[in-house]
């Protein structure tokens, strides 16, 4: 009786020798990969000074982010300088100052390693003119020196969601004393390597 099993286990060894390259090929043939998206929006908190004080007023922002975003078929590190010259307070809270824009995008699919490493480090601008004049000037802290006066918390995590684009995962930089927020959406797109 073990014998017989035996036989027939030595009869399926060279079958199942002659199947293996298919698996990686039809595997291969058919492996998703990922390229990433991310979009910017820029909105005031319910308290910011801008939204009391300035409703209508014009004013400029622009911003500092660090983006990392490596893997073997694409690699980028760099500072990205978005700026907005034309920004309009919004009347009231919940509209946002910076409509959602797309800041970076891969022209490479990849293979999924992560998400990119992104990292609002500075945020400037102004509003008004004259002696109502509002001066943003927020950045991050760093080890060895004073807290800045607006100080800008980066990598708040958001809820993930989905939009017209897709799903995203959502980050967000918070100035503590203009009170404005910088979200980044994080926009996995699936593709065929």
């Amino acid at each position: 009786m073990r014998s017989r099993r035996f036989c027939r286990l030595l009869a399926l060894v060279p079958l199942a020798f002659a199947l293996v390259p298919l698996g990686p090929v039809l595997g291969a043939a058919a492996e998703m990969g990922v390229r990433h998206r991310i979009d910017v929006m820029v909105s005031a908190e319910p308290d910011a000074p801008v939204l009391s004080r300035l409703k209508g007023a014009r004013g400029e922002l622009s911003f500092i982010v660090r983006l990392s975003a490596n893997s073997n078929q694409s690699k980028f590190f760099g500072m990205l300088r978005p700026s907005f010259p034309a920004v309009v307070v919004p009347d009231g809270p919940g509209k946002p100052l910076v409509q959602q824009t797309k800041l970076w995008e891969e022209d490479v699919c990849h293979q999924r390693r992560g998400l990119p490493k992104v990292t609002v480090t500075q945020l400037g601008g102004h509003f008004a003119e004259g002696e109502e004049r509002i001066e943003i000037s927020a950045i991050n802290r760093h080890i060895g020196v004073l807290v800045p006066p607006d100080e800008l918390t980066p990598g708040i995590k958001l809820d993930q969601g989905s939009d017209s684009f897709g799903l995203f995962y959502a980050f967000r930089a918070q100035s503590r004393n203009s009170r404005l927020n910088v979200d980044l959406k994080i926009y996995p797109i699936d593709c065929f390597l």
